[in-house]
């Protein structure tokens, strides 16, 4: 492909969130756009594809159906296709496996020709009329739009940059931790827990030490009660938008319940496998709540971690041979974009400001993002039950009307304050 076609967009990144625009784009004939992807196969977490791991989102958060539920690319086709729709049924558990999840986008993938494998972009340009894209290949794309969905990046705290490896390579690394004496994993959401659960189980067999450092005050299980669910709506996240920058920070710092949890059967699970063990063993683990790692210095062939209790203020120390940071991700602005970042609309933290349209350069009009604005939006941009909603919006802003109908309401509570309640200048 070269400069002589113009697409109507250039999605870089094929993660679920642009996969699940490449499908709901598809059976649209006004448009035409080309996604781009550097690995050479869909891979989702390629690293904490544990057995049983399931998603933490009903199947209905597919890549399509809550904007088109007859679909061809939905779950319930791939499954009917690949000849396990009724034992999916049998099964009465609305959450995929993780593994299965993984299977079904490359199914989609695979029947995408828009979606180009092996396309690692190198330089986003503007010609003074369209995005100019050039890939590590050589090839060159232009579009008269972008949408970033290059993901995150595993995030890693200020001291720990070589300290270990990060969750997301846990699979690929799992067998070089089990031969070191001893592990430790540091964090508190749902990969530190699945994490530490299956070195849990196959600890006797190795026999290392185990540790599970968390700064949060305890094992916390993610909030899943219905009421709490009405904050993926539409409603919440345009009264999230429309509060102030510093509002905004204070109320999703009171939100880690919603996010950053752990499920409580995983929980359950961890503390049922403690008991079971305790009966025959020696417990060789060690649980830290309230403990955040404030440094880290070579000890020999391991390391030494520096600590510090929150509620005593207490500093002191653990040994350990090996590290597993499960301590998140985070969205950026890849460099590739410097040549048109003057197009960007950040913020002061250099951060996309995103618009109700989830654009984010000047005109409002021309570069989206998938996944780098939950600053703007609210926790459930990563939420793979938001991607649907948010391609909806998308397409409709590229179109200037609504191929998919975006639901305006949800919700039965308020999130701000209602006109009905408002007091008049009379009343007052």
């Amino acid at each position: 492909m070269t400069r002589d076609r113009l697409h109507d967009f250039v999605a870089v990144g094929v993660g679920p969130f642009n996969l699940g625009l490449a499908a709901l784009t598809e059976p649209i004939a006004e448009l035409d756009g080309v996604f781009l992807e550097a690995r050479d196969a869909f891979d989702w977490h390629g690293g904490m594809m544990l057995p049983q791991a399931t998603l933490q989102v009903p199947f209905l958060a597919d890549l399509v159906t809550l904007a088109d539920p007859t679909s061809r690319f939905s779950f319930l086709a791939f499954l009917k296709e690949t000849g396990r729709l009724y034992q999916f049924y049998i099964r009465e558990n609305f959450l995929p496996l993780r593994r299965e999840y993984n299977r079904y986008c490359r199914w989609v993938a695979d029947e995408l020709p828009a979606v180009l494998f092996g396309r690692s972009v190198t330089a986003v340009e503007h010609d003074g009329t369209a995005y100019v894209v050039t890939a590590a290949t050589g090839e060159v794309f232009r579009g008269r739009r972008l949408v970033l969905g290059t993901g995150t990046a595993p995030r890693v705290p200020a001291g720990l940059e070589n300290v270990g490896i990060h969750s997301s390579d846990y699979l690929h690394r799992k067998a070089e931790l089990q031969a070191t004496g001893s592990i430790t994993v540091v964090g508190s959401g749902q990969s530190a827990a699945e994490v530490y659960a299956d070195l849990l189980a196959d600890q006797p067999a190795h026999g290392y030490a185990l540790s599970w450092v968390t700064r949060s005050p305890r094992f916390f299980p993610m909030e899943y009660t219905k009421l709490t669910l009405e904050l993926t709506s539409p409603e919440w996240s345009a009264h999230f938008q429309g509060l102030p920058a510093q509002t905004r920070a204070r109320v999703q710092a009171g939100q880690a319940a919603l996010s950053k949890g752990i499920s409580a059967e995983t929980i359950d699970a961890i503390h049922d496998a403690l008991y079971a063990r305790s009966l025959d063993d020696d417990l060789d683990t060690t649980l830290l709540t309230a403990t955040e790692v404030t440094g880290a210095t070579r000890d020999g062939a391991g390391w030494r971690l520096g600590l510090r209790h929150t509620e005593t203020e207490e500093e002191f120390a653990l040994r350990t041979d090996s590290v597993v940071l499960a301590t998140g991700y985070a969205a950026g602005v890849p460099a590739f974009l410097a040549p048109v970042r003057d197009r960007l609309r950040l913020d002061d933290r250099g951060r996309y400001l995103a618009s109700a349209t989830f654009s984010v350069d000047h005109e409002g009009r021309e570069i989206f993002v998938q996944n780098g604005e939950e600053h703007t939006h609210g926790f459930v941009a990563p939420d793979l039950g938001m991607g649907a909603m948010r391609n909806s919006v998308i397409i409709a802003a590229m179109l200037g009307r609504e191929v998919y109908p975006v639901e305006k309401r949800i919700a039965f509570q308020e999130f701000g304050v209602p006109d009905r309640l408002r007091l008049t200048e009379v009343a007052r």
